[in-house]
């Protein structure tokens, strides 16, 4: 598994990208079809199948970090984290992930219609 990262930025407040990212009702708006929480774990579905991560690591918004329990690397994630330009003032929300070698040109396209969506749901 190669680690990657991708950074957008978003045209929102910190708070409001971050219950979009943390809760499961925010990440049912862009993230997938729907997701249910229990604890720590979080159920998302997509066209009828069925996937479950661990929210592993939370930082109030700043950064949140989800491990697939079907994954066979365990130190495999995806995180979502927030950075702020000194300058610009402009919010960055950058994305690591796991993928293997083939695999990501595929995964960045995808993230990229997903943070397409994320942005339509926050009129960003």
């Amino acid at each position: 598994m190669t680690k990657y990262d991708l950074e957008y930025v978003i045209h929102a407040s910190q708070k409001v990208l971050f219950e979009r990212l943390s809760t499961s009702s925010g990440l049912s708006e862009w993230f997938a079809d729907n997701v249910n929480q229990k604890g720590k774990i979080f159920t998302f579905e997509w066209d009828g199948s069925e996937q479950k991560a661990e929210m592993v690591y939370k930082k109030e918004n700043q950064v949140v970090r989800f491990h697939w329990l079907d994954s066979e690397d365990e130190d495999s994630y995806f995180e979502f984290r927030f950075e702020i330009d000194a300058l610009t003032n402009d919010l960055s929300l950058i994305i690591t992930d796991f993928a293997d070698e083939d695999e990501i040109d595929e995964n960045m396209e995808l993230w990229d219609t997903q943070i397409s969506e994320l942005k339509h749901v926050l009129g960003a």
